[in-house]
C-alpha cells in the first residue's frame, strides 16, 4: 500500500519531464528525443496514469481520478500525433500545428477547471499540478499560433509539474523512512484519507462522469477550431484526438458501471460511437479524394435513443438530462447535412457541446469533493414524483443487486439493447458495392454492434446472467465479422461457401439460445428469434440469393424488438414495478427461472427484520444470515425438527458436522465447572472472532437446551463452537438462544458470499434470508482443534481468515 501511494504521482511528472526536455532543446538543433520515440514514451506514461487513476478510484472518489484520466487522454493523443509526425504522415508545414492545437486548447481549459476545483476543495498539490500543465498547454498553443514566442515558457510549465511531483515524492519518502513522524505539508495521505472518509460518500456523484464530459469537450474542440478558423482543415491529424476520446470513453463507460451509474455509462457509450464515426470520416479522405456519406435513417434513430435516454436521465439528474439534449440536436444536424461532420451546421452544434460539457463537468468535479453540493435538480424530481401514485423511482442500496450472486457492476442491458437498435438500422444503409467504405457503416456496426455489445455481454456474465451474456457475446462477434466483411469490401462482389458455413454455425448456436429463451421471458424469445432473421439475411447474401428488401425488413423487425427491450430495461431500472413488461416464460419448469414461491428476503439493517428472523427460527424455520465471514444456514437449538431440516437441505456430509454458535460465554457460565481453566481462558481470549474451537463433547451440551438436536451437532467425541464477531448475528442469538450453524451451500460447493446466492444454492429449502449484501470476507472461519489443549498442543482442521500465527 505504501509503495502504491508513493507511485501515484510519478507518471505525471515523468510525462512533463519528457516534454520539458523537448521544449528546452534548441530550435536549430535536432531534438534530444526524436518525435517517434517521444510519442511512444508518452503512450507508456499515459497507460501508467490511467492505471493509477483507476486504482485510486477503487478506493474512494477523488479529483486525482479525474486528473489522472484527463492527463492520460492528453498524452495518449499527443503521443500518437508525434508518432505520425515522426513517420512523415503529417508532411505539410502547418499540419502538426493544426493537429495539436484543438487538443491542447481543450486540455488547457479542462485542467484549469480541475485546478480551480482542487484549490476550492482543499487539494492544493493537485491544483498546482493541473494549473502548471494547463499553463504549459496554453503557452504551447500560443507558440503554435505565433512563432515570436519562445518554447522556454512551455518547458517552465512542465518543469514546475516535475518540481511539485518531486516535492510529493520527497514527502512520502520522508514519512516512510521516519515511520510517520515527519511529513511535508500536503503529503500526509492519512490525513487526506480521514478527510475523505469524514466527508462521506452519501449523495456523491459518479467520479468518472467528469473525465467523460471533458472528453466530450475534446472531440467537440476539433470541429470548433475548424468552424472558428483556428485550424485550416479537418484531416488525419485530428483522428488521434477523436479516437483517443472514444477509446477512453469506452473505458469510462465500464468504470461508470463499476460506480453503479448505468445511465451515465450508457450515455458515454453513445458518445463514444460518435467519436469513432467522426474519426472514420476524417480518416477516409486520407486514401480517397471524396468525403464519406452518413446514413440519414440511422442518425434519426440515434437522436431518438439519445432523447429517450435524456428523458430517463432527467429523473436521476435533470442537469445531465438537459445536457444530453445537445447530442439529440447534434444527431439531427448530422442527418440534415449531406457533408456530415464536415458541414458548418454540425460544427456549430459542436460549439454548444464544448460549452455545455465544460459547465456540466465543472458541476461534477465540484460535487465529487465538496461538502456543499451544487444542486442538479434531483431533489425537485423526487418531490414531484412523490406526489404520483403511478411512478415511483427505484432507490436504495439493493438497486443494482443481481438476481444471482454479487456483482461489482450495474446492469448494462440498456446499452446492449440500444446497440442492437443502432447496428440493425445501420444495415439498412444502401452503399455503393464498388466503394463500400464510402458509406459510414463500419463504426456503427463494429463499435456499437460489436465492441459495446461485447462489453454488455461481459457485464451480464459478471452479474450471473449466463444466457443473456452468451447471446450478447455471440451477437457481438456476428456483428463484427459480418460488418467488416460486408462493409469493408473484404469479400468484394463475390460470395464464399466458407462464409455461408460460418453463418450456419452461428445460426445453430442461436437456435440453442432461442430454445433457452423460452424459459426466460417473452421479450427475450422474440429478441433472439428476430436475430435469426438477421442471420438468415446474412446467409442469403453470402450465397448471393438475397431477395430484394428482405434484409431491410429483417433489420427493421429486429430493430423494433430491440427498441422495446431498450425501453423496458430503462423503465425497470428506473421505476419500481413493471412499467413495460418483458413477459413471463413461455414454458415454466420447476427450478428454472423465478419460482412461484420464494423465501423472505429481509434487510439486515432493520431491527424489525432481525426480530422476524428470530420468530421464524423459534417456530422451526431455517434461515440464511450474514456473519463476520460468509453467509451461513442456521436453525434454533431448541427446535430439533428445524436442525434436522437444515441437515437435509444442506446434504451435510458426515465428515463436516454442523457447529454450535452462542452470543456470549455467559450462556456457558452454568457449565463453567465442566471446562478446564486453560480451555476457558483460551475461549475468553479468542472470542468474539472468526475462530471456531473444536472442544471435547460433554455434559455442558445439555446446559444449552439442545435436547434431540445434539445428535446433528459435532461428532460423538467433539463439538465446534464459536461466538461470531458480528453484531447482527449475536443479537439474533440473544433473541433465539444458541443456534446450530452450517455453511449456506451444498456440501462441496464454494462458500456463499451474498444473500442472493443463498436462495440460488438452497432454493426453497430456506424459509428466509437476512440480506446484508456482499460478505465482509470471502474466506470462512479458522477451525482450531482444542481437544488436546490441556496437554499443551492444538491443531487446525481448517486455516481460514485468521492465520495460525495469530491463533
Amino acid at each position: 500500500g505504501q509503495v502504491y501511494r508513493l507511485c501515484v504521482f510519478p507518471p505525471c511528472p515523468t510525462g512533463s519531464l519528457l516534454l520539458a526536455v523537448r521544449f528546452y532543446s534548441s530550435a536549430r538543433a535536432a531534438p534530444l528525443i526524436p518525435s517517434t520515440a517521444l510519442g511512444v514514451l508518452l503512450l507508456l506514461v499515459s497507460a501508467l496514469l490511467a492505471y493509477a487513476g483507476i486504482r485510486r478510484s477503487l478506493r474512494n472518489a477523488s479529483l486525482l481520478v479525474a486528473l489522472c484520466l484527463t492527463l492520460s487522454a492528453l498524452w495518449s493523443g499527443y503521443g500518437v500525433i508525434l508518432i505520425l509526425a515522426g513517420q512523415g504522415a503529417l508532411p505539410g508545414p502547418g499540419d502538426a500545428r493544426d493537429a495539436l492545437v484543438p487538443g491542447l486548447a481543450t486540455f488547457t481549459l479542462a485542467l484549469l477547471l480541475l485546478a480551480v476545483v482542487g484549490f476550492l476543495c482543499g487539494e492544493p498539490l493537485l491544483g498546482l499540478v493541473a494549473a502548471a500543465v494547463s499553463l504549459a498547454s496554453a503557452h504551447e498553443v500560443a507558440l503554435h499560433c505565433s512563432s515570436s514566442l519562445g518554447a522556454s515558457a512551455v518547458a517552465c510549465g512542465h518543469l514546475s509539474v516535475c518540481l511539485v511531483g518531486g516535492y510529493f515524492a520527497l514527502g512520502r519518502i520522508l514519512r516512510l523512512l521516519t515511520k510517520g513522524s515527519l511529513a511535508l505539508p500536503g503529503t500526509d495521505l492519512s490525513e487526506r484519507k480521514a478527510q475523505e472518509q469524514g466527508r462521506g460518500s452519501a449523495g456523491s456523484t459518479n467520479p468518472f462522469a467528469a473525465p467523460g464530459l471533458l472528453l466530450n469537450m475534446l472531440s467537440a474542440s476539433v470541429f470548433c477550431c475548424r468552424l472558428l478558423g483556428v485550424t485550416h482543415r479537418l484531416f488525419l491529424g485530428h483522428v488521434p484526438w477523436l479516437w483517443a476520446a472514444g477509446t477512453y470513453q469506452i473505458g469510462i463507460c465500464v468504470l461508470s458501471y463499476r460506480a453503479m451509474d448505468a445511465l451515465m455509462a450508457t450515455a458515454f457509450g453513445f458518445t463514444s460511437i460518435l467519436k469513432f464515426a467522426a474519426g472514420y470520416c476524417l480518416l477516409y479522405p486520407a486514401w480517397q479524394p471524396e468525403e464519406p456519406s452518413l446514413p440519414t435513417p440511422f442518425l434519426v434513430v440515434f437522436s431518438i435513443l439519445f432523447a429517450v435516454l435524456a428523458l430517463f436521465l432527467s429523473l436521476q439528474s435533470p442537469v445531465d438530462g438537459l445536457y444530453l439534449l445537445v447530442f439529440v440536436t447534434y444527431c439531427i444536424a448530422l442527418a440534415c447535412s449531406p457533408r456530415g461532420f464536415f458541414a458548418g451546421g454540425p460544427q456549430g452544434v459542436a460549439v454548444a457541446i464544448f460549452v455545455s460539457s465544460a459547465l456540466v463537468a465543472l458541476i461534477h468535479l465540484y460535487n465529487v469533493r465538496a461538502r456543499a453540493k451544487i444542486p442538479t435538480g434531483k431533489g425537485a424530481v423526487k418531490a414531484l414524483l412523490a406526489r404520483s401514485s403511478l411512478l415511483k423511482l427505484r432507490e436504495g442500496p439493493d438497486l443494482h443487486d443481481p438476481y444471482l450472486g454479487y456483482s461489482k457492476y450495474a446492469d448494462a442491458e440498456v446499452l446492449t439493447y440500444a446497440c442492437s437498435v443502432l447496428a440493425s438500422f445501420a444495415l439498412t444503409a444502401s452503399g455503393d458495392p464498388q466503394a463500400p467504405l464510402a458509406t459510414v457503416v463500419i463504426p456503427w456496426v463494429v463499435v456499437a454492434g460489436g465492441v459495446l455489445k461485447l462489453l454488455g455481454g461481459s457485464v451480464a456474465f459478471a452479474r450471473g446472467k449466463t444466457l443473456e451474456s452468451s447471446a450478447f457475446i455471440l451477437y457481438s462477434v456476428m456483428w463484427i465479422i459480418w460488418g467488416l466483411t460486408r462493409y469493408s469490401g473484404l469479400c468484394g462482389t463475390a460470395r464464399s461457401f466458407h462464409a455461408a458455413t460460418g453463418i450456419i454455425s452461428f445460426m445453430l448456436f442461436n437456435c440453442f439460445i432461442v430454445f433457452c429463451s423460452v424459459f426466460l421471458n417473452m421479450a427475450w424469445f422474440f429478441y433472439s428469434l428476430t436475430f435469426m432473421l438477421i442471420a438468415v439475411s446474412f446467409l442469403l447474401d453470402a450465397i448471393h440469393a438475397l431477395p430484394t428488401g428482405y434484409d431491410i425488413a429483417a433489420t427493421l423487425i429486429f430493430g423494433l424488438v430491440s427498441f422495446y427491450c431498450f425501453l423496458a430495461a430503462l423503465a425497470s431500472s428506473t421505476f419500481e414495478g413493471c412499467c413495460l413488461p418483458m413477459g413471463r416464460p413461455m414454458v415454466q419448469l420447476s427450478g428454472v427461472g423465478a419460482g412461484t414461491t420464494k423465501c423472505l428476503h429481509l434487510p439486515a439493517r432493520k431491527a424489525s427484520s432481525v426480530k422476524r428472523i428470530a420468530d421464524i427460527l423459534r417456530n422451526g424455520g431455517t434461515c440464511g444470515i450474514p456473519t463476520d465471514t460468509v453467509y451461513v444456514l442456521v436453525a434454533a437449538c431448541s427446535r430439533p425438527d428445524a436442525v434436522e431440516k437444515a441437515h437435509r437441505s444442506k446434504r451435510q456430509a458426515q465428515d463436516r458436522p454442523m457447529s454450535l454458535w452462542i452470543s456470549s460465554l455467559k450462556q456457558l457460565e452454568p457449565a463453567k465447572h465442566l471446562f478446564t481453566p486453560l480451555l476457558w481462558d483460551f475461549m475468553e481470549a479468542a472470542w468474539p472472532s472468526p475462530i471456531s474451537l473444536v472442544i471435547p463433547r460433554g455434559e455442558w451440551v445439555d446446559f444449552l437446551g439442545m435436547k434431540d438436536s445434539a445428535k446433528y451437532v459435532g461428532t460423538p467425541q467433539s463439538v465446534a463452537i464459536r461466538i461470531p464477531d458480528c453484531s447482527v448475528t449475536t443479537h439474533l442469538i440473544d433473541l433465539v438462544g444458541p443456534i446450530v450453524v452450517t455453511s449456506a451451500n451444498p456440501t462441496g460447493e464454494a462458500d456463499t458470499t451474498h444473500h442472493n446466492q443463498v436462495y440460488a444454492k438452497l432454493g426453497d429449502k430456506v424459509d428466509a434470508v437476512l440480506c446484508a449484501g456482499p460478505s465482509p470476507e470471502n474466506i470462512a472461519s479458522t477451525v482450531v482443534d482444542c481437544t488436546k489443549i490441556d496437554s499443551g498442543s492444538i491443531g487446525f482442521f481448517r486455516v481460514g481468515i485468521i492465520p495460525k500465527s495469530q491463533v
